[in-house]
């Protein structure tokens, strides 16, 4: 491996590590944490279960949740049902935007030798993640409505969150600023 904290997960002391800056170290971490999830990948259950919650989180989920509150709450969900379509919007713009302006490669297409994919994309560069963004911002904003509803999408959004770097699509860093990110627009929309 190519990457100077890999051999830094293996016990060395991280002497080797005083020269560097703290810019470059961070994004050999975040490299070197992102090719330790990826090799979850080795394992057939591991690739399989986060290649279908990526794939729900590509909106399915939300689809048929929103869909789904409003067949059993009737008229009453409607409000958050267009909360959630607003929420979802604003998160789209947000992370479309700064993908645009950052142009950051994704993992398996920077680090090809150490990285491989196990889902497509929907579009070709990596920061921030629009998945674990759309899911946390998305959550807030039922939860805020159906508490209940945090014992299973809190669980979902942390699986969205992994399954974006053990797929090999994000870098740690971009589900962090997802992270951020989503829980400012949920936030914001909860409380407005």
């Amino acid at each position: 491996m190519v990457f100077v904290p890999l051999r830094w997960f293996r016990g060395v002391v991280m002497a080797d590590l005083r020269h560097r800056t703290p810019v470059s170290w961070l994004v050999d971490v975040d490299c070197s944490v992102c090719v330790l999830c990826n090799r979850a990948n080795h394992w057939r259950a591991v690739r399989m279960l986060f290649a279908a919650v990526s794939w729900l989180g590509d909106g399915i989920f939300w689809v048929v949740l929103g869909g789904l509150l409003l067949a059993v709450e009737g008229r009453g969900a409607l409000g958050l049902a267009v909360e959630m379509a607003g929420v979802g919007a604003v998160c789209y713009v947000l992370y479309a935007l700064l993908k645009r302006k950052t142009t950051r490669e994704r993992p398996f297409v920077a680090h090809p030798e150490a990285i491989f994919h196990t889902a497509n994309p929907l579009d070709q560069y990596s920061f921030p993640s629009g998945h674990t963004m759309q899911a946390v911002a998305l959550s807030i904003v039922i939860v805020a409505s159906f508490p209940l509803l945090a014992y299973v999408l809190v669980p979902f959004a942390v699986l969205v969150a992994l399954s974006r770097v053990v797929v090999g699509l994000h870098y740690p860093s971009d589900v962090l600023a997802g992270v951020v990110l989503g829980a400012l627009v949920g936030a914001a929309s909860v409380c407005l």
